[in-house]
């Protein structure tokens, strides 16, 4: 906000155009935004991927990459439950 000579009071609903694109220049100036974060972040991955790193073979597997447990949990991870042979055959009759 200092950079920009904006009130940092005033509300967003109150910005005018100028004040408005006098931010978001800032904001491209400073770093990436959307789209090229989003490629830089997939571009990381994919390096550790190519690399062979133990977080790289996480990724490639779609498992946690941060340490977390596994053995219950991660389930955002993993998918859903794949069911058990008993569960199939009860749903069978």
């Amino acid at each position: 906000m200092y950079r920009s000579g904006i009130n940092p009071d005033t509300k967003v609903a109150d910005l005018t155009e100028e004040e408005v694109s006098k931010i978001r220049q800032i904001l491209e100036d400073e770093g990436a935004v959307e789209g090229d974060l989003r490629k830089e972040l997939s571009m990381n991955i994919k390096r550790l991927i190519e690399m062979g790193s133990y977080r790289g073979l996480r990724h490639r597997r779609g498992l946690p990459v941060r340490g977390q447990r596994t053995h219950t949990n991660s389930r955002t991870r993993k998918g859903p439950r794949r069911g058990t042979v008993a569960n199939k055959k009860k749903a069978g009759k």
